[in-house]
């Protein structure tokens, strides 16, 4: 059973940092891509950061290059999400996500909130 499971939200002030962390069970996670998502109140939930199964390879959402990094360790089956110079509009619900045997998982969430 593939289960997603993050933590690290919060309350922060615009400026700050904040890490997620998702830990992952249930399949092989050293082969598979993680992603993270989020979605704010009143809009569609949007991609925010993508890592290949080993790591070598990241992508990010133009809206947050450069203050988000994302990173996976394989021995910990976890992938994080390292958040610095958050705005006020990076306040949502951050979503871990996984395709596995042609299913979509996702983690049950974490907040971010962000005040300026």
């Amino acid at each position: 059973q593939v289960q997603l499971v993050e933590s690290g939200g919060g309350l922060v002030q615009a400026g700050g940092s904040l890490r997620l962390s998702c830990a992952a069970s249930g399949f092989t996670f050293s082969t598979h891509a993680m992603s993270w998502y989020r979605q704010a109140p009143g809009k569609e939930r949007e991609l925010v950061a993508v890592t290949t199964s080993a790591g070598g390879s990241t992508n990010l959402a133009d809206s947050v290059k450069g203050r988000f990094t994302i990173s996976r360790d394989n021995a910990k089956n976890t992938v994080y999400l390292q958040m610095n110079s958050l705005k006020p509009e990076d306040t949502a619900v951050y979503y871990c996500h996984t395709s596995y045997l042609w299913h979509q998982y996702w983690g049950q969430g974490t907040q971010v909130t962000v005040s300026s």
